[in-house]
Parts: structure tokens; sequence; C-alpha cells
């Protein structure tokens, strides 16, 4: 009885073990929170761990009243990055690109998938003002998330520009929880402790410096 209970559970089993396994094989980021990673100074906005360097602007991005993504600025080149749940056994970035694809076309922007560092990423010209503005879409799916980047300005077409913000995605730490989620939900973000004391004692009126360096980030062809 014992054998045959085994012998039953055991296709679940395996592949527990090859999930395990596919996560184990990865050889650079983002990075799960569950997984081992880089030891380098992070902003922790809880739902993600964003790396930063001297010189960055961090914006957020805000839906309503809730932190949905965020927003790094380095010189004339911007990252912006967002988090979202993911089945377990599948990825979405396949969908997704198809999705954000049809978006620009639909907006009056071209895209075409290409060979990236990531993987197959969607290098778009993304109609903003008038001007068609360069845009890399990069996908990223991992253990039961998908994180979608976005590169623009000067990063878009300059490679050595490309290679900070590259470095950036390189070291995302994303952090999914455990609670239920729908495919395609933002993984909401927050403020680090720091910057919520500052901004409570600033409203109390207390005497203290604007600590806080976030503020609402631009939204770059926000297509889902």
């Amino acid at each position: 009885m014992f054998g045959r209970r085994r012998r039953e559970e055991s296709p679940a089993v395996a592949d527990e073990v090859e999930e395990v396994e596919q996560v184990q094989a990865r050889e650079s980021g983002p990075w799960d929170s569950g997984e081992p990673c880089s030891e380098r100074e992070r902003v922790d906005l809880g739902g993600m761990r964003l790396p930063v360097d001297p010189g960055f602007e961090v914006q957020l991005n805000l839906a309503g009243d809730h932190i949905v993504g965020a927003v790094i600025m380095v010189g004339e080149s911007a990252l912006q990055v967002h988090a979202f749940a993911a089945p377990k056994r599948s990825g979405i970035w396949d969908e997704v690109r198809d999705e954000l694809a049809e978006g620009v076309k639909g907006a009056g922007g071209t895209a075409e998938e290409r060979e990236g560092p990531f993987g197959v990423e969607l290098a778009a010209q993304v109609p903003a003002d008038g001007v068609a503005q360069p845009v890399r879409y990069i996908g990223v799916d991992g253990p039961r998330w998908f994180l979608r980047a976005v590169i623009s300005g000067r990063a878009a077409l300059d490679a050595e520009a490309a290679a900070t913000l590259e470095g950036v995605i390189r070291d995302i730490v994303v952090v999914r929880g455990d609670e239920p989620m729908a495919p395609k939900e933002a993984i909401e973000l927050r403020l680090p402790p720091e910057a919520r004391q500052a901004m409570e004692q600033h409203a109390a009126g207390g005497d203290v410096p604007d600590l806080n360096p976030f503020k609402r980030g631009p939204e770059i062809a926000e297509l889902r």
C-alpha cells in the first residue's frame, strides 16, 4: 500500500523536482526572493527589491493610490519595471509580447521581435507627442511571477548606455508572496520604511528634510 501511494504521487513529485531544478539552473537574475542572489544595495519596495547606484533617480508608477511599478532614470535613459503574478507552471511573456506588439501597432507605431540578452524582446517605435520614440520591451518569466521591463531614451539604441540598465534588471529581486493572485495581476509595491517614516513626520508637522526621493513616474506606453 505504501509502495502504491508512492507510485501514484511520483508524477507530481517529479514535476516539483523538475521545477526546483529549473529555478536553480538560472545563472542570472532577475531573481526570486527565495533564490540566492548577488549582494548589492537595493531599495526595498515590498514586492520588489530594486538595485540602486549613485546617479540613479528612482520614481514610482501609481495606479490610483497603489504603487505598481518603478522607474530608474540614468542620464538620458529610463528603465520602467513592473512585476505581475503568473501561473505556477507556465510563463506569460509570449502572450504579453503579442499584446504589446498589437497595442503599439494600433497606436500607429511599429514593433518587431529580436533576440536580446534576456531572450526574445520587442524593439518598438512608439508615438509620443507626434514623435516616434524608440522603446525596448523586455520580459522575464520567473517562478509564479513575470517581470516586464521597458527601456527608453538613449539606452533603447545605445548598447553602452543599455548595459547599465540591463545590469539593473539582472539584479532585481521579485517578492511574489504566497497569497493567491490572478495571472497578470500587478504585484503591489510600497515605500521603504525610512521613506514612509519621513512622510509621516512631514505630515505631522515635524521639521525634517524631504527624504523621499520617490514621486510618480512617467508611464511609457503602458500596455497590457
